[in-house]
């Protein structure tokens, strides 16, 4: 909702770069979707790296109360 918002102002300041902003917005959506997977894999296998690490803790019971 806030992006249309500024979009709406930014379509009442300057109509045209606000056209040319709606247009190539799905062209920077599709340029930077590799860089999101990437991310989401990266932090799947640090997830799993941690998982890995402090598996010896959760096994021993290391934490509980």
């Amino acid at each position: 909702m806030m992006k249309f918002l500024l979009w709406l102002i930014l379509l009442v300041i300057c109509w045209p770069l606000a056209l040319l902003a709606l247009v190539l917005y799905p062209f920077v959506w599709l340029v930077l979707l590799p860089f999101k997977i990437v991310g989401i894999a990266v932090g799947g296998v640090l997830t799993l790296l941690w998982a890995v690490v402090t598996l010896p803790a959760r096994v021993l019971g290391y934490g509980r109360a």
